[in-house]
């Protein structure tokens, strides 16, 4: 068999890998091992976080709701099921904003929820 030299293929491999480790600390960003290792365990965090961060901005616009909610005399909840009950379909991340942007908009829809409270308790 003819021999291979590979100092071209595999530095252009090292390459790549040390790109993406670019900003790690020490042997982390210049030895191939433990760069390799690092760009893998970078990799994979990255793609856990990206779902993560769908459950972090929910929470985010639930407290954001909470907090306007509370201010016009409603808890978070009774909101929600004022809201189900009068059949308004509108997603957390709209009333967020709109929580923060259009407070008056975010009052009218308080005011829905709670006329369909009294009315469906009453």
């Amino acid at each position: 068999m003819p021999r291979v030299k590979r100092s071209v293929t595999a530095g252009h491999r090292h390459k790549k890998v040390f790109q993406i480790t670019k900003g790690h600390r020490r042997g982390r960003h210049n030895l191939i091992k433990q760069a390799r290792e690092s760009m893998l365990k970078a990799l994979h965090y990255a793609y856990r976080h990206r779902r993560e961060r769908k459950g972090d901005m929910r929470r985010l616009w639930i407290t954001r709701i909470n907090a306007a909610a509370r201010l016009n005399g409603m808890s978070y909840n009774q909101l929600i099921h004022g809201l189900n009950q009068s059949q308004v379909s509108i997603d957390r991340k709209i009333m967020a904003d709109m929580a923060v942007r259009d407070p008056d908009g975010f009052g009218k829809l308080v005011s829905v929820a709670k006329e369909n409270i009294s009315t469906v308790t009453a």
